[in-house]
């Protein structure tokens, strides 16, 4: 059965006028349908805290509107996700976020912008809706998903890695990684393998790697299917002959935990690293350690971000969603400390932002974590913007 909680925070600020009259009466209810359950629930977790920790800092508001967040768990099934969405609908939400899989943003944003309301995406940025299926109330705060594996060819071509094997899982994200990756590589792809969303045995996919033994592979596997995938990487020593290069969310923070020595030495392209050396970036990494005890993956700061930028929109507008060209104008020109450093808008509404190289090493503690290695690209664009259409 789903799960359902509701974050009422900013409730009682409401009610005793702590808020500007200037501001909404009442809380703005923004739906929050992430997958909280499942081996790739702890996603979820850091996603729906650090989106907390944003309005617990707000004093329960986010851009001195008071928010009220309701939160429902999918269990990774777009079935789930849907209906959660429909019952929101139903009930007077206007503004949605939380979805981390691609496969699972596509059973809800669409019904979310068909209804009039709004969908801020903290993870997913599928190309189907990059391009010609673009929304004016559709945006993405985190990438659109082939950003990481072009910045990915990017690395491999400075590694010098000649001969690489591609593996994804044979989804939307697992596609777009693909074909990503190929859009920057300038070496021989040897094979491109395609495995499960939910896969745990790699057996078979191994033993196909150490015959076609290629001088690196690239593999994007978020959440425990990466952590099955690194650990067995590992146990057949592949990670000592053929090197591996990957997505920071198929290593994030969580990940290197549960993997430990295995993810030594890996490479990882992303748009953040925990050692960034920004004032925003660092006061979040505390304060985020501080509230839960545990580091912040990058889910966690992408869900900081976007509650940051829709801060900016609920601000613009006071918080009144059927001010829709104002939330839509703050959105695409955002007035926030982003912790990755810059961050505009493309006219897609996806991100224009730099991306990086990490290196998961031992810190003078003897802890993992991944440490930045040099900027990839600059103010990157993902290739679907010249298909939107966007009305103005």
């Amino acid at each position: 059965m789903i799960k359902k909680t509701v974050w009422a925070a900013g409730l009682a600020m409401a009610l005793g006028g702590a808020v500007q009259g200037a501001f909404a009466a009442e809380p703005v209810k923004i739906g929050f349908i992430a997958t909280l359950s499942t081996p790739a629930g702890y996603i979820g977790e850091d996603e729906r805290d650090a989106f907390n920790l944003a309005i617990k800092q707000g004093g329960g508001a986010l851009g001195g509107v008071p928010v009220q967040l309701v939160i429902e768990d999918d269990g990774l099934k777009p079935a789930n996700a849907k209906q959660a969405a429909d019952r929101m609908l139903q009930s007077g939400v206007k503004l949605f976020t939380g979805v981390n899989f691609s496969n699972v943003l596509a059973a809800v944003a669409p019904g979310v912008v068909k209804a009039g309301a709004f969908y801020v995406s903290l993870n997913p940025g599928p190309s189907s809706f990059a391009g010609e299926k673009c929304d004016q109330n559709y945006f993405v705060a985190s990438y659109q998903n082939d950003a990481f594996h072009t910045a990915g060819g990017v690395a491999a071509n400075e590694l010098g890695y000649k001969r690489v094997v591609l593996l994804a899982p044979n989804y939307q994200a697992g596609r777009d990684a693909i074909e990503g990756f190929k859009r920057t590589y300038k070496g021989e792809v040897v094979a491109e393998i395609y495995t499960k969303l939910d896969q745990s045995d790699f057996s078979v996919e191994l033993a196909r790697l150490r015959s076609l033994a290629p001088d690196a592979i690239y593999q994007f596997h978020p959440g425990g299917t990466g952590i099955n995938f690194v650990k067995q990487y590992a146990a057949a020593g592949l990670n000592k002959t053929i090197p591996m290069l990957m997505p920071s969310f198929s290593m994030d923070a969580r990940m290197i935990q549960a993997t430990g020595d295995a993810a030594l030495g890996t490479y990882t392209t992303g748009i953040w690293s925990l050692d960034f050396d920004n004032p925003q970036s660092k006061a979040f990494v505390k304060a985020f350690k501080e509230a839960y005890g545990r580091v912040p993956t990058d889910y966690a700061m992408q869900a900081y971000d976007t509650a940051q930028l829709i801060g900016a929109g609920l601000k613009a507008t006071g918080g009144d969603l059927s001010r829709q060209a104002e939330f839509r104008a703050a959105l695409r020109k955002p007035e926030f400390a982003s912790l990755r450093g810059k961050f505009s808008m493309n006219t897609n509404q996806h991100p224009v932002q730099d991306l990086y190289l990490m290196k998961i090493e031992k810190g003078a503690d003897g802890s993992l974590a991944p440490h930045l290695v040099r900027k990839l690209v600059s103010d990157d664009k993902d290739a679907y913007a010249q298909f939107c259409k966007m009305p103005s």
